[in-house]
């Protein structure tokens, strides 16, 4: 007989072209008045974040803007972000951008209301109170925030950063935006990170040790449609169903991860971008072959129709290594770095095999590492980075 498990996701999604019109109306509804708007300096420049300034004014609502969030967003952008906050009077947040906007959002609720620093709620379950009333405005099709109950946020203290994962139901946004215009004219190697971010969200999910029959059909969902458009959206920006498709798919395998859990994927890519900066989709994606060769005996049946949701006809003997396969070639046609070295000669930062070590213990310890399908050693996470490396 199965235990009694509990299944959260935002209060509303507002999907579609121009949803981004509903904003106003979710703040008023809840009796608000001034945001703070929590996003970048690359969605101030390109536009965005004045799309939904004009939407905001145009309904009489006043805003304060935060752009200092940084890819890995930091214990110090979460700081920043909630002392704006607080020095403006605001009452309500909203989190625009890629999950690192959504995650710097999150954790200036965490301080708004239940105070102290951030290192203190990591882990699971630990924030004192709700969050403010919060907004997430995905702007990428990857991460899955918008539908999360997580934020991961990088700790800069002392010599060896490391990346801080918060896990609470009161984490998830009370509304989500999840609006396909936004998302258009995306370069196409961000496009292909987020969107292998997405699928290793989506695989993670369904082979979970937690994974249930509501997490299933979502992650499984969520795969099929990635196979199908992650291509098309990363070889013409302007695809609008495939960027509707694809923005679908993140918050589908963003509501199966929350209530399912991630594994050793996520586990092995956090220490990449804490120690190098790579960035998260490309850590993910670049790991998620070998974490997966390593999985596959414990979850074979699964990986199978991992396969079939690839769209292919012949899965041969092994449908596992088929899988696999697919999953590779996905990665390579849209121009995923496929090794360590690789990820980090293209942002131009120097690695070093002796971090495998404190690297390894760090992915072990990770909050993600218990759900993952097959249970590994130490031994066993040095040895997928030196096959990573």
């Amino acid at each position: 007989m199965s235990t009694v498990t509990a299944f959260q996701l935002a209060d509303i999604l507002y999907t579609g072209a121009g949803a981004l019109g509903k904003t106003p109306e979710s703040l008023k509804a809840a009796g608000l008045k001034k945001p703070l708007i929590v996003t970048d300096k690359g969605i101030v420049k390109v536009g965005l974040a004045k799309r939904l300034e004009d939407v905001l004014s145009a309904a009489g609502l006043s805003y304060a803007l935060y752009d200092g969030t940084v890819p890995n967003p930091t214990d110090d952008n979460v700081g920043e972000a909630f002392a704006l906050y607080a020095k403006e009077g605001c009452d309500c947040l909203i989190g625009m951008g890629g999950g690192s906007s959504m995650d710097t959002a999150k954790g200036c609720g965490v301080l708004a209301t239940s105070g102290g620093t951030i290192d203190a709620y990591r882990g699971m379950g630990l924030l004192k109170a709700r969050l403010p009333y919060f907004i997430a405005i995905p702007t990428t099709a990857g991460t899955g925030s918008e539908s999360t109950c997580a934020a991961v946020i990088t700790n800069t203290k002392g010599d060896h950063h490391w990346k801080m994962v918060l896990l609470d139901g009161r984490l998830l946004p009370d509304a989500a935006v999840i609006d396909p215009l936004l998302m258009t004219g995306l370069p196409p190697f961000i496009t292909a990170a987020t969107g292998m971010d997405a699928m290793t969200h989506a695989i993670e999910a369904y082979i979970s040790v937690a994974a249930m029959e509501y997490t299933d059909a979502l992650a499984i969902g969520a795969i099929k449609l990635i196979f199908k458009y992650l291509r098309r959206a990363v070889a013409n920006g302007n695809d609008i169903e495939a960027r509707e498709k694809m923005a679908y798919a993140q918050t589908m395998a963003g509501i199966a991860f929350s209530n399912a859990g991630l594994g050793l994927v996520h586990s092995l890519a956090h220490p990449l971008s804490a120690f190098y900066g790579i960035s998260h989709g490309d850590a993910n994606a670049l790991v998620l072959p070998r974490v997966l060769d390593f999985n596959k005996i414990a979850c074979r049946e699964k990986m199978a129709e991992i396969a079939r949701a690839a769209g292919l006809a012949d899965l041969g003997p092994y449908p596992e290594d088929t899988a696999v396969e697919a999953l590779r070639r996905l990665s390579a046609d849209v121009r995923i770095p496929a090794t360590i070295t690789e990820a980090a000669a293209r942002i131009g930062v120097k690695i070093d095999p002796k971090d495998i070590g404190p690297m390894s213990k760090d992915a072990l310890n990770e909050v993600s590492t218990p759900t993952n399908p097959r249970v590994p050693t130490l031994a066993d996470i040095e040895a997928l980075y030196n096959l990573c490396w």
